[in-house]
């Protein structure tokens, strides 16, 4: 018999022993937090440190690390860290942290994601989008400095966004000759500002993460002082496995229905709270409707049970319209489902937010259009003062109410941070401007519902025999908007149409008689006509509406308000210039003197309609000419 190579068994042998890693790999806790605390209180340089202590750096990142460390200054052979995170060149000029740069490293009890968050007050967004996944947060104070504004604004925005387990890690101890009583002072400060905010608890550890002291080795000899743990070993034993979300009522937000053929429809998902069995009874959210589980597949096969954080695939017992980003919940336990509700929010865009107008907000899987009321007030997070304000500008936080097209499915933030936390998103730059913590649902919402009538729109646009429509004339002042409204509505008229006009001065006599011509009042403006506009196409007019409506996400709100085809958007395109000679009110003349203030095409801007369904002018065009040029576009009526 041939001789077996002898080679083979030591290939066995470190197969047995990679697939024995890979296991024990596979089945580590992972702990996701985050650094944060003020500028330059050595974030950077303690999660440097870290991957350093893991032995998660390569031997040519060490060598590059090296070298870049001797051309910042660095004494000796000793390592700057920081710049392991600090990535940017931007950040490696200034010195500071301005994105948030994600780290991975594993020791052998536990993985970690870290998220290395910036300290100016400027990137403060970039801190809540680095908090808003983690279980944990490293505040980290400067042990010459002491706990400073933005210690105070990290720590409650993390507070804030659900984080419960915090360690204060009072950096730089070697600059402070590792003194206790400042040590202890700080920890006095901070314990202070915690109890205000409502932190319950949390782990202070004096370290350096330059000189590595009760990073990773416990204890150093530096601090004789302090008995408790290192921040490696807090980390990697701090229980934060989310038990809770086990024992919770079950609940799955649909992110996807998977029907491959016509004997399989299942909904897919991921599960955010509680258990779910074959046969368990389950209301889908908002709809209402009941069934049963029938099946729960995944990848590997079908599950007798499955809990939160799984991913699966769901099979009713019924045929019940249910569709993405709708909720699969507990029959007897549902979450609340409104188009009104209350939260706080962190203003997080360059440009304040305009109350009234509407923005994207994505909660989970759900996408709806929403408003923000002028807020009820600004938190001041260093006195935790209730300010009064109408709008709020970058890095504020804010309380308010918010009302969406449609129902959502949600719960509390502070009960589930899946069903609880939203984002919001500007409509044309699908920019992220805000994130927010749900509250509760206003009791209104609850108390007030759609009355049903016998006599519908389509019976009212019959009865009128004329297709309802709503001719929305927009055009900077002076450009002849009314005008041509009013020369439509006559002829309309001579065709026995059933019509009504709505003038922007006219409406301002009674209607909006309260609204001024801010920015925020000009929205509210809009929306108020918007609303009319649509209760007068409801009854089967044909409505038409001379304003500037300078905004084009006002326009387009109003056209949301409609069913498709209904809205006509018609730019009445006159040059500035041609507008400001005709001045027939004398408007442009006290703007340009300043006595007229946010006057548009002048002080406040004019959004021109990027694709009106008409376009008129008056400098080529008789009104009259412009309204017969109108009615041709908008034939048949019925």
């Amino acid at each position: 018999m041939a001789e077996r190579d002898p080679s083979f068994q030591t290939d066995a042998l470190i197969a047995e022993d990679i697939d024995a890693y890979l296991e024990q790999h596979q089945h580590k806790s992972l702990l996701r937090f985050i650094t944060c605390g003020s500028v330059d209180d050595g974030k950077s340089t303690l999660i440097g440190r870290l991957l350093y202590d893991s032995k998660m750096i390569f031997e040519d990142q060490l060598s590059a690390l090296e070298s870049d460390s001797k051309k910042v200054g660095t004494q000796g052979d000793e390592i700057d860290f920081a710049l392991l995170v600090d990535g940017l060149a931007a950040e490696r000029e200034q010195g500071i942290t301005i994105d948030v740069a994600y780290r991975f490293f594993t020791t052998e009890k536990r993985k970690f994601i870290v998220a290395d968050t910036p300290g100016h007050e400027q990137y403060t967004r970039n801190m809540v989008t680095g908090a808003s996944t983690a279980d944990l947060a490293v505040i980290l104070v400067d042990a010459r400095k002491g706990v400073l504004q933005q210690t105070r604004r990290h720590s409650y925005l993390v507070h804030l966004l659900g984080i419960r387990h915090l360690v204060l890690a009072v950096n730089k101890m070697d600059l402070v000759d590792y003194d206790q009583a400042t040590f202890d002072s700080i920890v006095a400060d901070y314990a202070a500002f915690a109890e205000e905010v409502g932190i319950e608890t949390f782990t202070p550890i004096p370290i350096s993460g330059f000189k590595g002291d009760n990073i990773t080795a416990s204890p150093s000899p530096n601090t004789p002082w302090y008995n408790g743990l290192s921040l490696i070993d807090h980390l990697e034993t701090v229980e934060v496995a989310n038990t809770a979300a086990q024992e919770r009522s079950f609940r799955m937000p649909v992110q996807w229905v998977n029907r491959p053929n016509l004997d399989f429809r299942g909904f897919a998902g991921l599960i955010t709270d509680g258990t779910v069995q074959p046969g368990d009874p389950v209301r889908i959210v908002p709809a209402g409707k009941t069934s049963k589980i029938k099946s729960i597949s995944t990848f590997d096969g079908d599950l007798d049970e499955a809990g939160a954080g799984q991913s699966v695939t769901l099979m009713l017992e019924d045929e019940v319209d249910c569709s993405r980003g709708d909720v699969i919940a507990a029959a007897d336990d549902p979450p609340e489902a409104s188009d009104q509700f209350c939260a706080t929010f962190v203003w997080m865009d360059e440009e304040a937010l305009k109350p009234g107008r509407g923005y994207w907000l994505k909660l989970g899987n759900q996408m709806v259009t929403a408003t923000v009321q002028p807020p009820k007030y600004e938190i001041d997070v260093n006195s935790l003062e209730h300010l009064a304000a109408k709008t709020l500008k970058l890095n504020a936080i804010g309380v308010a109410e918010f009302s969406t097209d449609r129902p959502i499915t949600f719960e509390a933030y502070a009960k589930s941070r899946q069903l609880g936390g939203f984002i919001l998103i500007d409509k044309f730059t699908n920019a992220t401007v805000g994130a927010g913590m749900i509250e509760f649902s206003l009791r209104r919402a609850q108390n007030v519902h759609w009355q049903p009538t016998t006599i519908t729109r389509e019976d009212h646009a019959a009865l009128k025999n004329q297709t309802p429509r709503v001719l929305w004339f927009t055009g900077l002042s002076g450009s002849g908007k009314s005008t041509i409204a009013n020369e439509v509505e006559k002829q309309l008229a001579l065709m026995n149409r059933h019509t009504f006009l709505l003038d922007g001065d006219n409406v301002r006599h009674g209607l909006n008689k309260d609204l001024g011509f801010t920015e925020t009042d000009r929205i509210e403006n809009i929306r108020r006509i918007g609303e009319v506009a649509k209760l007068m196409a409801d009854a089967g007019l044909i409505v038409l509406t001379a304003f500037i409506s300078p905004f084009r996400a006002e326009r387009r709100m109003v056209r949301e308000m409609l069913p498709e085809g209904e809205f006509v958007e018609v730019f009445v395109d006159t040059p500035l210039e041609v507008a400001e000679k005709r001045d027939v009110k004398g408007l442009y003349k006290k703007a340009r003197e300043g006595q007229l203030k946010n006057f548009t095409g002048i002080d406040s801007p004019y959004e021109a309609p990027e694709h009106p369904e008409i376009r008129v002018n008056t400098v080529d065009m008789t009104p009259a000419e412009a309204a017969n040029y109108i009615i041709q576009q908008i034939l048949p009526l019925k």
